[in-house]
C-alpha cells in the first residue's frame, strides 16, 4: 500500500475514537438520568485489499483500517422482561399490605384511630355499661350510662364503617388516575414507535428515544400485566391483560364506567365494548350491560403467581377496593339487592380486602344491635303475658322499647336492613334513659332481662365469617376480627418482602448491563483517548516519510 494510502487508515483511527469518546462523554452527561441505557461504540475492520491468493501459502492482503459500526444499547431482554414482571407483582403487594395497614389504622389500632375496641369492651365502653346496670338495674345512673354508652358505640362503629367507605372512595380516585396514566403512557409509546421508526429508516439509530420507550413499559408494567414484542422496523406491540393496547399504529383506549350508587370506576376496552343508545351529541350512553364483555379484569379469578393473576398496582386497587360497600348480609350468601345468591360471598366479597372488612364489622354491629333490641322486646313481651295491661318497656302508643332504631331510606320508605349505617339510638330514650326503668311491675328488679345482657356479652356462637368455624362471643369478635387483619397484614407484608428482594435482585442485575459506571467510562475515555493519540502519531509518522521521501527525491 502506498503511503498516501496508509493516511487513511490513520484517519479512520481518528473517526473511530472521535466517535467512541463522544459516546462515552454522552454516558457520562446522562449519568443520572432516569431511564437512560448505556451506549456503546461497535467497531469493526475495513474492507482489505488481496494482494495474492496463493494457495501454498497465506493470502497476502493489507488493511484499511478500523470502521465505526454503530452506537448500540446494553440492554439484556431477558432480564428487562423478568423485572418488569416482577415490578408488577412487588406493586401488587404493596397496594394490599398498605391497604391492610389501614384498615388496622381505621379500626382503632393505634394511639391516633377511633379505638372502638374501647367502646365495646373498654373499661369505659358497653360492655361495662351492661356490667354496671345488672349490679343495679333500677338506678337511674346506670340506665343513663347504659344508654349513653350504647350511643357511643353506635357513634363511633359508624365513624369506623364511614372511614372504610371514604378509604374505598380515596381508592377508587386512584383508579382513575391509574388508568389516566395508562392511556397516557400507550399514546406516547405509539408516538416514540413512530419517531423511532423514522429515526432508523436511515442510518442513524434513536437509542435516546428507545430509552424514553424502555421507561414507559417500566411504569407500565408497574400498573398492570403487559408483554410486548418489537418488530424488524422497530416498533413495538403492547398487550395489557391478553389485549391489545398498541399495536398497528394504534391505541385501544381504556375507559371507565362509574357506577351510578356507589360512584365507583370500572375500567373497561372502549373498543371492545357494545354501545345500542347514543346521547343527543352522539356520545354512546354506558351501562353495566354495554361492557359486560369489554371489562379490562376479571376480579373472579384466583389470585396466583402461578398464574401471573397478582401483578400491577391497577388490580390490587380495584381488589382491595370492591365493587359496593358490603354489609353483614353478604356473609351469608345475601347479594347486594338482598337476595341469597349461592357463593356470593366467595366469589364477590372474599378476596376484597376492605369489603371483607365492612361485612364483618357490619355484622358485629348488627348482632349486638338486634340481640339487645330482641332482649329488650322479650322483657316487655314477658311482663304482658303475665300482666295483660303491663306498660313494662312499652312506649306510649304500647310498642316495646328499642334501644337501637331504624332509620328511613332516602324515599322517606322504612329500612329493613339492620346495618351500621341505617341505625340510630332511640331518640326517646337518649332524653329521658329512665324510661328503662328494669323494675316490674311487682316492683322487684328484672334481674332476669340482665342476666340475658350479660350472656348476649358472653354467649359463644357467632363466626366471623363462612371461612372461620370457631364461634366466638361478642367481646372476642373483634379481638378476632382484628388479629385476622393482622395475620393477613403479616403474610402480604412477608410476600412483599420477599418480592422486594427479587425484584431489587433483577433490577441489580439489570443495572450492571444499562446502567453507567463513572468508573467504567472514564477507563473508556481513557483507553479512546490514548487510541485517538495513537492514531494522530501514526498519521504524522507517515507525514514525516512522505515529506522526507519528496525532499530527498526533489533534490
Amino acid at each position: 500500500m502506498s503511503l498516501f494510502g496508509s493516511l487513511y487508515i490513520g484517519v479512520s483511527g481518528l473517526q473511530t475514537s472521535n466517535n467512541a469518546l463522544n459516546t462515552t462523554a454522552h454516558n457520562m452527561s446522562n449519568l443520572d438520568t432516569q431511564g437512560y441505557t448505556r451506549q456503546q461504540v461497535q467497531q469493526g475492520t475495513r474492507t482489505y485489499i488481496t494482494h495474492s491468493k496463493d494457495t501454498t501459502r497465506n493470502w497476502i492482503q493489507t488493511g484499511l483500517g478500523v470502521n465505526y459500526t454503530r452506537t448500540r444499547q446494553e440492554r439484556d431482554a431477558i432480564l428487562d422482561r423478568n423485572y418488569r414482571r416482577e415490578s408488577g407483582r412487588q406493586s401488587f403487594y404493596d397496594i394490599s399490605a398498605a391497604t391492610l395497614e389501614e384498615i388496622e389504622y381505621i379500626l382503632g389500632e393505634s394511639n391516633e384511630g377511633h379505638e372502638f375496641s374501647e367502646a365495646l369492651s373498654g373499661d369505659q365502653g358497653l360492655w361495662t355499661a351492661v356490667q354496671e346496670l345488672a349490679k343495679n338495674p333500677t338506678l337511674s345512673v346506670n340506665q343513663n350510662l347504659f344508654v349513653t354508652k350504647a350511643y357511643e358505640f353506635l357513634t363511633k362503629a359508624q365513624k369506623v364503617y364511614d372511614s372504610l367507605c371514604d378509604y374505598q372512595d380515596n381508592m377508587n380516585k386512584t383508579v382513575k388516575t391509574d388508568v389516566d396514566k395508562i392511556n397516557k403512557y400507550a399514546q406516547e409509546i405509539e408516538a416514540l414507535n413512530r419517531a423511532i421508526m423514522r429515526v432508523e429508516g436511515g442510518p442513524e439509530h434513536a437509542n435516546d428515544l428507545r430509552d424514553r420507550r424502555n421507561y414507559l413499559l417500566d411504569e407500565l408494567a408497574k400498573i398492570g400485566n403487559i408483554t410486548y414484542s418489537e418488530d424488524m422496523t422497530g416498533y413495538v406491540s403492547v398487550r395489557f391483560e391478553q389485549v391489545d393496547l398498541v399495536k398497528g399504529g394504534l391505541v385501544n383506549e381504556m375507559c371507565l364506567y362509574q357506577d351510578l350508587k356507589t360512584g365507583f370506576y370500572t375500567p373497561y376496552w372502549k373498543r371492545l365494548a357494545t354501545f345500542d343508545k347514543f346521547d343527543a351529541n352522539g356520545n354512546p350512553i354506558v351501562s353495566e350491560e354495554n361492557i359486560e364483555g369489554a371489562k379490562v379484569f376479571d376480579l373472579t379469578q384466583k389470585i396466583s403467581s402461578q398464574y401471573n393473576t397478582d401483578i400491577g398496582s391497577l388490580k390490587s386497587t380495584l381488589l382491595a377496593r370492591g365493587d359496593h360497600r358490603a354489609t353483614y348480609g353478604e356473609l351469608d350468601d345475601i347479594n347486594a339487592d338482598g337476595v341469597y345468591e349461592e357463593n356470593w360471598y366467595h366469589v364477590h366479597v372474599e378476596q376484597s380486602l376492605v369489603m371483607n372488612t365492612q361485612a364483618e364489622f357490619d355484622k358485629l354491629i348488627h348482632i349486638i344491635a338486634t340481640k339487645i333490641n330482641s332482649i329488650l322486646s322479650d322483657a316487655a313481651e314477658r311482663a304482658t303475658s303475665l300482666n295483660p295491661d303491663s306498660n313494662y318497656l312499652r312506649d306510649e302508643n304500647g310498642n316495646p322499647y328499642q334501644l337501637f332504631q331504624l332509620v328511613a331510606e332516602g324515599d322517606g320508605t322504612p329500612s329493613t336492613s339492620w346495618t351500621v349505617r341505617n341505625m340510630v339510638i332511640n331518640q326517646e330514650l337518649r332524653q329521658n334513659p329512665s324510661l328503662l326503668t328494669f323494675r316490674l311491675d311487682e316492683h322487684s328488679e328484672d334481674n332476669e332481662t340482665m342476666e340475658a345482657l350479660k350472656k348476649a356479652f358472653e354467649e359463644a356462637i357467632y363466626t366471623l365469617n363462612p371461612n372461620v368455624k370457631t364461634p366466638v362471643c361478642f367481646k372476642d369478635y373483634y379481638k378476632n376480627l382484628v388479629s385476622q387483619i393482622a395475620n393477613n397484614g403479616a403474610v402480604f407484608r412477608a410476600v412483599q418482602d420477599n418480592q422486594n428482594v427479587a425484584t431489587d435482585a433483577l433490577l441489580y442485575a439489570r443495572e450492571q448491563i444499562v446502567g453507567v459506571s463513572s468508573d467504567e467510562e472514564l477507563t473508556n475515555m481513557i483507553m479512546y483517548q490514548n487510541a485517538y493519540n495513537a492514531s494522530s502519531r501514526y498519521i504524522n509518522v507517515i507525514s514525516e516519510m512522505l515529506d522526507h521521501l519528496l525532499s530527498t527525491l526533489g533534490r
